[in-house]
């Protein structure tokens, strides 16, 4: 207690209002149109209401490339990583299909490489395919795109980021990268796709980061002189990491937060510590959990309320090759757990 103190940014530069965020449910989009398209009739409406008016507009989805994944409709096989314990993402530039965790490539099968089947589709959406679709909504407008594929080539990353401030770009598509920090007075419409991706996440920060992400890609919009909107679109339009960010309502987030991670003692209410036993075979990280275990048994349960969790597979249980097993350490005593 007294430990951190907080402190508030109560008024924003100038005395501009925060932009007012509209959440568009998807369910409702799905149900009305029967077509599941990236982009709700409402964001296009307004887009082209900003290309009218020559104002810009940025749009935030939080995942790279072009589709999640090739899926086969016939056995409903996917093509995984040879190194880990994940879909390779389609990226259609290059044509290949990417493993985002240790960047092994593979080509794009013709037929499905498990039971011959012709019928492949690709399943979801990413920064890449969102690109496109603007581009093909809005044939005269200049679209651009900054995720971390675009990055790691820095110089054509700096010059997107300058002909976007220059008003030399009309719709700049991005992950989490164009949510934090930037300052484009000419924005003055933010659309935030499929937020759904981070609260699906098996993490007890996800409605945290949600929220972080919401209210950070909300700042981009009206920084300049005239006023700016942000469109959400959501499955989960109720839950309370959306809701409450569209407010702009930290202490109402914050205690709603905080109860769930005291009632599941979850980090600030109690020292976490992840201990992950990793090999290239699996036997080896089985043994290697085992000697821990062994271990971590002999303090489990005290009086001083150590609790160990596993071992277990890891959500990614295969990364680069190395397999891997987990526990997870709950103590309330942080000098403890150390």
């Amino acid at each position: 207690l007294g430990k951190y103190q907080l402190i508030k940014l109560e008024e924003r530069v100038a005395g501009r209002s925060l932009a007012p965020v509209e959440i568009i449910d998807m369910r409702t989009e799905f149900r009305e149109t029967v077509s599941q398209v990236p982009i709700s009739r409402k964001l296009k409406e307004e887009i082209a209401l900003q290309l009218k008016a020559r104002a810009q507009t940025m749009i935030l989805l939080n995942r790279r490339g072009y589709a999640w994944f090739v899926l086969c409709r016939s056995c409903g096989e996917t093509q995984r990583c040879i190194n880990c314990s994940i879909s390779l993402t389609y990226h259609r530039k290059e044509h290949r299909q990417v493993c985002h965790y240790c960047g092994y490539t593979a080509a794009v099968p013709v037929k499905c490489p498990n039971c011959g089947g012709e019928y492949l589709h690709f399943v979801g959406e990413g920064t890449e395919k969102l690109e496109a679709k603007l581009a093909e909504l809005f044939p005269e407008t200049r679209v651009a795109r900054l995720d971390r594929d675009v990055a790691q080539r820095p110089e054509h990353f700096s010059k997107i980021l300058s002909d976007f401030r220059a008003g030399k770009l009309d719709i700049l598509v991005g992950t989490q990268l164009i949510a934090k920090g930037h300052d484009f007075p000419g924005v003055t419409l933010v659309g935030v796709v499929s937020v759904d991706v981070g609260l699906g996440l098996p993490d007890f920060r996800s409605a945290e980061r949600t929220f972080q992400l919401l209210t950070q890609a909300a700042g981009r919009a009206g920084r300049g002189t005239e006023p700016g909107r942000v469109l959400v679109q959501t499955f989960f339009p109720g839950h309370y990491a959306v809701q409450l960010a569209s407010e702009q309502n930290y202490e109402a987030f914050f205690s709603k937060e905080i109860r769930f991670r005291r009632a599941m003692h979850y980090p600030p209410c109690a020292a976490l510590a992840n201990v992950v036993a990793q090999d290239v075979t699996l036997e080896r990280a089985a043994r290697i959990a085992q000697v821990a275990g062994a271990y971590f048994a002999k303090f489990d349960g005290d009086s001083r309320a150590l609790k160990i969790l596993g071992p277990s597979p890891a959500p990614l249980a295969r990364i680069k090759g190395r397999h891997r097993i987990q526990f997870l350490l709950k103590s309330t005593s942080r000098a403890r757990l150390n």
